[in-house]
């Protein structure tokens, strides 16, 4: 059996060790940029994976839903309020309201934990003026409007409200509480 030289047995241990710390999913960069974060402060977008699922709906006046899964990479955060959710067409940009009778409740997520929440909206018919041809979707988080995150929209036109110039016809839910 051959034994290092102290120094030599040192440098190995920093090496190895420096390998240990660095992972491909950059926790070890997400440590270091939260570090300063307060604990239970309000959810950064650039702090979440996001994926999206989309039940579309199949015809004009079906309803379709689409479902965004965020997993907190950052510190320990709050979600106190509901998601801010705009439908953009090439010519406008209407906001989505909150479900009606619904009350946005405070939700903590620690590092890894999940929530998510649901755009619901009516599928309108191609090239009617009363329906608003989507082509993306944004959404922010509360407390932290200035950072949006940006989707193509694939689920067909959505039906508006009032006819021509009503908002469209879709509600987004609370944070669904999924678990830490």
């Amino acid at each position: 059996m051959r034994t290092l030289p102290p120094l030599a047995l040192a440098a190995a241990l920093a090496g190895t060790l420096l390998l240990t710390a660095c992972d491909d999913d950059g926790a070890g960069a997400d440590d270091v940029k939260n570090a300063d974060r307060p604990t239970g402060s309000a959810c950064a977008l650039g702090d979440m994976g996001v994926k999206v699922g989309a039940g579309a709906a199949p015809a004009a006046g079906d309803t379709g839903t689409v479902t965004v899964t965020l997993t907190n990479k950052g510190a320990q955060c709050t979600l106190k309020g509901f998601p801010g959710v705009d439908l953009m067409a090439d010519d406008s940009t209407t906001s989505v309201s909150p479900d009606q009778g619904v009350k946005a409740q405070p939700l903590t997520l620690g590092k890894g934990g999940t929530t998510s929440f649901t755009l619901t909206y009516v599928r309108g018919e191609a090239g009617s003026p009363k329906s608003l041809p989507v082509r993306k979707a944004s959404f922010t988080l509360p407390g932290a409007t200035e950072d949006a995150h940006t989707l193509t929209w694939s689920y067909g036109e959505v039906a508006r409200k009032d006819g021509e110039s009503g908002a469209a016809e879709a509600s987004v839910s609370g944070f669904e509480s999924s678990g830490d």
